[in-house]
C-alpha cells in the first residue's frame, strides 16, 4: 500500500537520526589523542647521572648558521672510549618514538615530558631526542622514570665518533621534522639551561592527559 504523502520512511528517518548525531560530534573526536603521564618532579642529565659526571659537552645548540638543534656529550677520554654508555631519560615521560631510522641518525628515541612551569602554574610539555644510540632499550608508549637507562651511547653504524646528540623541543610536533617550525627559542630549548631551570620541581601524584600523534611520518614511522 503506497505511504500517506507528507510521511517519511523509517529508513529515512534513520538516515535523518545519524546525519543529526554526526553533526553534533566535535570535528577532532577521532584525531585526538593522549596518554595518561606522571609530571615530572624534575630533570637530570642524560649521561653521568644525575649531573653529567665524566662528560662534557662537545658542542652545544646554535639556532642560527651554521645550525645545530642540541648539544652532542662526549665522555672525557675522547675518541670511541664511551661507545656503548648508558643513556638515561632526563625526566619521568613517555617513549613517543623507538626507531632506527638510518640516514644521519641512526637509533634516535624521542621522549615526551610533561611538568608544571613554577613561574606561573601552568602544565607544560616537551620532548627530548636522543640521537645516534649504539641500543635502543625502551618501546614506544613505555612510561619511563627520571635516571632510567633507555638506550646506549653510539656513533650511527660508525658514521660518527661515538657521542650523545641530545635536543629538548618545547614545539612536541617537530618529530624529525626539524625544518618545520622557525629556529627560535619559542620551538626549541637550549637543554642544559632547560634542565638547570627546571632541575627539582615538586612531586605530583595525579597523572596527566599528554597530547599525543603529533609527529609526521619519517622513514615509514609515525611514533607514538
Amino acid at each position: 500500500m503506497p505511504m500517506a504523502i507528507g510521511l517519511k520512511s523509517p529508513l529515512c528517518l534513520l538516515v535523518g537520526f545519524i546525519t543529526l548525531i554526526g553533526s553534533l560530534m566535535p570535528v577532532n573526536a577521532e584525531t585526538t589523542k593522549t596518554a595518561r603521564v606522571n609530571l615530572a618532579d624534575g630533570f637530570d642529565f642524560p649521561v653521568g647521572k644525575p649531573d653529567g659526571a665524566g662528560y662534557y659537552k662537545a658542542r652545544g645548540m646554535r639556532l642560527r648558521s651554521p645550525q645545530h638543534f642540541g648539544e652532542d656529550w662526549n665522555g672525557r677520554n675522547g675518541g670511541d672510549t664511551d661507545l656503548g654508555d648508558p643513556v638515561y631519560s632526563i625526566g619521568d615521560g613517555i617513549v613517543t618514538w623507538a626507531y632506527d631510522v638510518h640516514v644521519g641518525w641512526g637509533n634516535v628515541v624521542m621522549i615526551r615530558y610533561a611538568y608544571r612551569d613554577p613561574e606561573n602554574g601552568q602544565v607544560k610539555y616537551c620532548d627530548a631526542l636522543y640521537g645516534h644510540l649504539l641500543q635502543i632499550m625502551v618501546k614506544v608508549g613505555q612510561q619511563v622514570k627520571r635516571g632510567e637507562q633507555i638506550g646506549k651511547i653510539g656513533n650511527n653504524h660508525g658514521m660518527y665518533a661515538a657521542h650523545l646528540h641530545f635536543e629538548i623541543r618545547h614545539d612536541i610536533t617537530i618529530g624529525m621534522q626539524r625544518n618545520s617550525v622557525p629556529a627560535d627559542t619559542k620551538h626549541w630549548a637550549d637543554p642544559t639551561e632547560f634542565i638547570n631551570k627546571y632541575r627539582r620541581l615538586n612531586r605530583e601524584w595525579r597523572p596527566v592527559q599528554v597530547p599525543t600523534g603529533t609527529y609526521q611520518e619519517y622513514a615509514g614511522f609515525k611514533g607514538l
